[in-house]
């Protein structure tokens, strides 16, 4: 009888990861480039490799019973400006409301400010207004919307409607959505939908990014699940969360790739009986930095290319330093990134006429070794790493520096690298109120492992734990998370104990709503998480705590304040401001192969450690832990 698959996937913006388990609990990798001519899809390919599926042979969906995927779709899409021609649908007089913003300068110092354009094409005002209590003061003419619809030049994929205080009143916003979609708009984002919580700026922009992506990423998941039939397909949010395919839109997915990782940073720490970890992504393109203290950190807002979204997401620092960012000298300074050489032409090493980067100078240094890379490279894609191509690239940049040869170079640009690398972990920590030396450092992905004890050196850190899935662990990730169902709502308060009883009215109602969510979803059974975010009166920092008695939460919500920002206003009033609700489904995932009962990191495969010992030489028996001021791997 043929094994039973499951898959968990991360399509990155250089290589995809693929974890296959089996149903006799055998788990299996592949790392494929994201971008190749051989291969239509990377993530089905490697599931095809996987099961042995003959090339020219269809997809065996009745073998696979679920996959679950990250992808950086929707980010790359946001980076490269590639997305639906978007209409943005407002009140009269707001049309340049988004182009204006709120008068932050993106960098203090300069003297040319030059923005990004923004995300829609086109725009339509509408005679409608509401009162900043919900009530209307202007009602709207559907006959003279209808007519301004009609007028439009044709072209428009997708229209994002954000009116004022639509938050408290969505009926207008509901009539424009209609009347958009009979006019032949195919996707239609409402703000109070996307973003329903207070202040017209945040929700609007994120309405707008919502209606931009989700048609891109909708073409994605139409394409993938095409070409696996019926399996059931789940994607990871932002938020850390699965969602069924249909259910997956463009606020959610910009990074859904890193959250997998942050997942699987949570799965290794609580392995390892850590209390709290920095987690060390470091890929081909970039490396992302998370911190897991027993949960999943959040943050509201983030910025992307120069748009902002206000959606709950994992709380993840990302910097433009990954394998593949290019190192350059500009005549003064050596530079690592922020431009990476990608998954094509790739690194020099990749044999594909590629600049140096930084996995060209680990493999100079000898910390890479050839023979331990599939032969995936070259123009045929069947090649092994070209370690004299790395040398000649990293000759090149010696000579322009004035350096003896390529390993002084190599040595130079590492440093730099793992200095900006350092720079994310601190503001991940210590702009954040916590010292970095209080953790352990979780080290993962493809090139992390090279320069991990050098990260956790400059940090005074001392020790790094290394997974047996480190470099796939964000696509294993996908299979320690859950799916979830998070809804959020503003209720602006008085913190006492009737602005309690009415967060607690509110969360029930939010409650019932994600339930009924996740069965939508074909998911029996959740249970029901509950945040507040509350607020110092006429402060904007919006701070999350658990509901309790009042004075409870008062003091946990001072005691992050003060942790954050360095001091507490004791006679001042809070406000509740919101009031955030989960259903996560009860079923806890299986825990990985190899690894002891109720224990859930992965166990180690093959691989050499920070040391050059070979993993077989160690336990099986979870995540690898090395002490940097000695180098000595200490098994768990």
């Amino acid at each position: 009888m043929e094994a039973r698959w499951t898959f968990w996937i991360d399509r990155g913006g250089t290589f995809t990861d693929v974890v296959g388990r089996t149903d006799d609990g055998r788990e299996v990798t592949a790392k494929l480039l994201s971008a190749s001519p051989t291969w239509a899809d990377s993530a089905v390919e490697g599931m095809r490799r996987l099961m042995g599926v003959a090339p020219d042979a269809p997809f065996p969906g009745d073998r696979v019973e679920a996959i679950r995927m990250g992808t950086t779709v929707a980010t790359n899409a946001l980076l490269e400006r590639r997305f639906a021609r978007t209409l943005l649908i407002t009140n009269r007089g707001f049309a340049d409301a988004l182009r204006i913003g709120d008068q932050s300068r993106p960098d203090l110092f300069a003297l040319d400010i030059r923005r990004p354009e923004p995300l829609f094409a086109g725009v339509l005002e509408v005679d409608a207004r509401l009162a900043a209590d919900g009530a209307v003061i202007e009602p709207m003419d559907p006959a003279a919307l209808a007519a301004q619809l009609a007028d439009l030049p044709p072209g428009y994929e997708a229209a994002a409607v954000a009116f004022l205080h639509a938050d408290l009143n969505p009926a207008h916003e509901i009539l424009a959505g209609r009347l958009a979609r009979e006019a032949g708009i195919p996707f239609v984002a409402l703000s109070h939908e996307v973003s329903p919580l207070p202040r017209f700026l945040p929700r609007a922009e994120t309405t707008v990014a919502d209606a931009c992506l989700t048609p891109v990423l909708r073409a994605y998941v139409d394409q993938v699940q095409s070409a696996v039939g019926g399996v059931p397909l789940w994607f990871m949010t932002s938020a850390g969360g699965l969602v069924r395919a249909s259910a997956f839109r463009g606020r959610d997915a910009v990074l859904s790739g890193p959250a997998g990782g942050v997942s699987g940073v949570a799965a290794t720490a609580r392995a390892a009986g850590t209390r709290a970890v920095l987690g060390f992504d470091m890929g081909g393109t970039s490396t992302d930095v998370c911190r897991f203290a027993g949960v999943l950190e959040r943050r509201e807002t983030a910025q992307v290319a120069g748009v902002r979204l206000r959606t709950p997401m994992v709380d993840v620092e990302t910097v433009a330093a990954g394998g593949g960012s290019i190192l350059h000298f500009d005549g003064d300074r050596a530079r690592a990134g922020p431009a990476s050489a990608g998954a094509d032409p790739g690194p020099a090493a990749y044999g594909r006429g590629g600049p140096a980067t930084v996995t060209d100078a680990n493999l100079v240094l000898g910390r890479l070794d050839p023979a331990r890379f599939p032969a995936v490279f070259g123009p045929g894609g069947d090649a092994p790493l070209d370690a004299a191509a790395a040398r000649v690239a990293l000759a090149g940049l010696a000579a322009r520096m004035g350096l003896a040869g390529p390993e002084a170079a190599a040595e130079g640009f590492l440093a730099v690298a793992v200095e900006q690398t350092a720079q994310a972990v601190r503001r991940m920590s210590t702009e954040r109120g916590f010292d970095p030396r209080d953790h352990a450092l979780v080290a993962f992905g493809g090139a992390a492992g090279q320069v991990a004890c050098d990260v956790a050196e400059a940090l005074g850190m001392d020790e790094v734990l290394c997974p047996g899935r480190g470099s796939v662990l964000s696509a294993w990730g996908m299979g320690q998370a859950r799916p979830t169902v998070l809804l959020q709502a503003g209720l602006e308060t008085p913190l006492d104990a009737g602005g309690l009883a009415a967060a607690s009215d509110l969360a029930a109602r939010l409650g019932a709503e994600a339930l009924a969510g996740l069965a939508a979803q074909g998911v029996d059974g959740g249970e029901v998480q509950v945040c507040l975010g509350l607020r110092y009166d006429g402060a904007d920092a919006v701070l999350s705590v658990e509901p309790g008695p009042e004075n409870d939460v008062r003091e946990a919500f001072e005691g992050a304040h003060r942790r954050l920002f360095g001091f507490t206003e004791p006679d001042r009033a809070v406000r509740i401001a919101r009031v955030e609700v989960e259903a996560v489904e009860v079923t806890v995932p299986p825990p990985a192969s190899g690894t002891h009962p109720g224990r859930s990191a992965p166990h180690l495969h093959p691989q050499r450690d920070l040391t050059g010992r070979h993993a077989d030489d160690l336990p099986v028996a979870g995540p690898l832990r090395t002490r940097c001021g000695g180098r000595r791997p200490v098994p768990d």
